[in-house]
């Protein structure tokens, strides 16, 4: 039955390392980057929310129309 402990904690510990591995290529964002791209999608959300809301008012007249 120590058998399938052993496999289990290396799988862990090998994913553990693929990760940490990984982490390492990441190019992070400095400060401004991080701003810039944040504004982005504040901005985009945003635009995006005033669309969806457009058009529920449009399709909501048009139902209570034809109601």
């Amino acid at each position: 039955m120590a058998a399938p402990t052993d496999t289990k904690k290396g799988k862990l510990a090998s994913y553990f390392r693929g990760v940490r591995a990984e982490m390492k290529k990441v190019i992070w964002p400095n400060r401004k980057e991080l701003i810039n791209y944040t504004a982005v999608v504040l901005v985009i959300s945003g635009l995006v929310a005033l669309i969806v809301w457009i058009l529920d008012l449009l399709i909501n007249g048009g139902l209570s129309l034809i109601i």
